[in-house]
C-alpha cells in the first residue's frame, strides 16, 4: 500500500507540472525572466547588491494555480512541523545588502563588556598642574630678576656719580673756566653736567687752566645692573673707580718719566705699558724712603724726579689716602700700552704726549653709598697740585743730559728693530716704480721714442751702480 501510495503522489506531480507549463511561451517566458536575474547580477553586482532584487514573474491570471502554489510551498520537516517560507525574504537573503566576506569576523571583533575596565594614570608631564612649568616658571622669575636688577643697578650707579660730581662741582669750577663740556657743539660750551657713556661709566671734560690742555675724569662704576656680574662679585670683590688723564702743554713738563702705586699694579703699569717698560727698567722700590707706607711701590726714570716730587704736601696727600691710591703715572713719553707682536711692528715712533694719570679706587669694596663719594674730594685737591708741581718740576744738567740719552737710546734701538721692514718697504717702492716706468715705454707708440726712453733708463741705473762703487771703495780707504 505504500509503494502504491507514493506512484500515486509522483503521477499526481508530473501532472501538475504539465498543467502549469502547458503552454510553451508560458514557460520560456519564465525560464527567461529566470536567467535575466542572474544576468542581472553578473552585469553590476555592486548596484543590485545595494537596491532591491529584480522584479519577479509576472504572475498568473488563473487564482486556482496561486493556491496552488501556495500548497505547494509547504514542507515537511523530521519534526512534523510545518514551516512557511517568505518569497520576499527568499529574495532578500539571495541579494544580501553586505558582503558576508567583506565583514567576516566583524561581531567577534566588538568590545566585551564582561572585560574589566583597566584605567592607566596619567603622566605627571601631562597633568594640568603647577608641577608641569616648573621651567617656565624658572625662566620667567630669573627675566624678572634681571629686570629688577637692571633697574636698581642703573639708579645706584646714576645716584653715585651724581653724588661724586655735587661734591666735587665747586672745586671744579674753580679751577677750570669750562667744566663738562659734551663735545656736540662746534664751540666749547659749559654744560655742568656728567656725560653718560652707558649704564655704568659717566666722563666728565674740563679745560681752561694754566699749563693744561684739559682733564678727563671718567667714573667707572661696576656694572651693577649686570645680573651676572653681580653674581661673580660675590666670588670676586671689586670696588668702583675714579680715572683722571690731565694733557699738558709741551713747554710745561720736563724729560721725565714716573709712577707711584700699590706694587701690584706698578708691576702690571711696568709691564703694558711702553714708557714705563722702556725708560723705567729696573724693578718697582719701596716708598718707606719718603715716608710712604709699605703698600705702596715708586718707579722712577732718575733718582732726581722721585726727590723732586715727593715733598711734605705730596707725602700728606698719598699717607693719609693710601687705601684709595690706585696708581700715580707721569710721563712726557706717553703713547698708551704696547703694541702687541701679532699687530705688526709700526715703521714710525708713537706719538707722544705730556699726560698725568690718577687711578683712584672708591671706598667700600662695592658696597659703596652716596656719602663715600665726599671722601674723594682730597685726592682731587692732590690732583689740582700735582698739576702745578709738575710744572715748576725742572732737571740739573746732568739729569737732562741722561734723560736726552734714553730718549736716544729709545729711538735707536726702535730704527734697529724696524731696520728690516724699512728696508722691504722701501724695496717695494723701488720695485713699483721700475714696473710703471716699464709699462710706460711699453705703452709707447713711437718706436724712435720707445728707444730713447730705454737708453735714458739704462744711464740710469748704470749711474746708480758708479755710486755704490765709489762708496764701497771710500769704506775700504777709511777702514785701511
Amino acid at each position: 500500500l505504500k509503494t502504491f501510495h507514493d506512484l500515486v503522489s509522483i503521477s499526481t506531480g508530473i501532472g501538475r507540472y504539465n498543467d502549469e507549463f502547458d503552454d510553451g511561451e508560458d514557460l520560456a517566458e519564465f525560464d527567461d525572466n529566470d536567467f535575466a536575474e542572474f544576468e542581472d547580477v553578473s552585469e553590476d553586482p555592486g548596484t543590485e547588491s545595494e537596491t532591491a532584487p529584480p522584479p519577479r514573474a509576472a504572475p498568473s491570471e488563473n487564482p486556482v494555480d496561486e493556491e496552488e502554489e501556495d500548497d505547494e510551498a509547504t514542507v515537511e520537516t523530521e519534526d512534523g512541523q510545518d514551516e512557511f517560507y517568505d518569497v520576499d525574504a527568499q529574495d532578500q537573503d539571495m541579494y544580501p545588502k553586505y558582503d558576508n566576506e567583506e565583514f567576516e569576523g566583524y561581531e567577534k571583533s566588538g568590545p566585551s563588556f564582561k572585560d574589566p575596565l583597566i584605567l592607566k594614570e596619567v603622566p605627571v608631564h601631562l597633568q594640568n598642574s603647577w608641577e608641569s612649568y616648573y621651567m617656565e616658571i624658572l625662566m620667567v622669575t630669573g627675566l624678572l630678576a634681571y629686570i629688577m636688577n637692571y633697574i636698581i643697578g642703573k639708579n645706584k650707579n646714576s645716584r653715585l656719580a651724581h653724588a661724586w660730581f655735587n661734591s666735587h662741582k665747586e672745586l671744579l669750577e674753580s679751577n677750570f673756566a669750562l667744566v663738562g663740556d659734551d663735545g656736540t657743539s662746534k664751540e666749547a660750551t659749559s654744560t655742568g653736567k656728567l656725560n653718560q657713556e652707558n649704564e655704568h661709566i659717566y666722563n666728565l671734560w674740563c679745560s681752561g687752566r694754566v699749563c693744561c690742555e684739559g682733564m678727563l675724569i671718567q667714573l667707572k662704576f661696576l656694572k651693577r645692573q649686570d645680573l651676572l656680574n653681580v653674581l661673580a662679585r660675590m666670588m670676586r670683590p671689586a670696588c668702583d673707580q675714579v680715572q683722571i688723564k690731565v694733557t699738558l702743554n709741551e713747554d710745561d713738563m720736563d724729560t721725565f718719566v714716573f709712577a707711584l702705586g700699590t706694587r701690584k699694579a706698578v708691576a702690571r703699569l711696568q709691564k703694558e705699558m711702553q714708557d714705563l717698560s722702556e725708560f723705567c727698567g729696573d724693578k718697582p722700590k719701596s716708598g718707606a724712603k719718603y715716608g710712604l707706607p709699605e703698600i705702596l711701590a715708586i718707579l722712577s726714570e732718575m733718582g732726581e724726579v722721585t726727590d723732586g716730587l715727593m715733598d711734605s704736601k705730596m707725602v700728606h696727600y698719598v699717607t693719609n689716602h693710601a687705601d684709595k691710591i690706585e696708581s700715580i703715572h707721569f710721563s712726557d713719553q706717553f703713547s698708551g700700552p704696547k703694541v702687541m707682536q701679532e699687530e705688526g711692528q709700526p715703521l714710525k715712533l708713537p706719538e707722544t704726549k705730556k699726560t698725568l694719570l690718577f687711578t683712584f679706587n672708591v671706598p667700600g669694596m662695592g658696597n659703596t653709598s652716596p656719602k663715600d663719594m665726599d671722601s674723594l674730594l682730597p685726592l682731587m685737591n692732590m690732583v689740582i697740585y700735582s698739576i702745578d708741581k709738575v710744572k715748576k718740576l725742572r732737571l740739573n744738567r746732568e739729569g737732562k743730559l741722561k734723560a736726552d740719552k734714553n730718549r736716544a737710546r729709545v729711538e735707536e734701538n726702535f730704527l734697529k728693530q724696524t731696520h728690516a721692514q724699512r728696508q722691504e718697504a722701501a724695496q717695494t717702492r723701488r720695485e713699483e716704480k721700475k714696473r710703471a716706468e716699464k709699462e710706460r715705454i711699453m705703452n709707447e707708440e713711437d718706436p724712435e721714442r720707445q728707444r730713447r726712453l730705454e737708453e735714458a733708463a739704462q744711464r740710469r741705473e748704470q749711474k746708480k751702480m758708479e755710486k755704490k762703487q765709489m762708496k764701497m771703495k771710500q769704506i775700504k780707504v777709511k777702514a785701511m
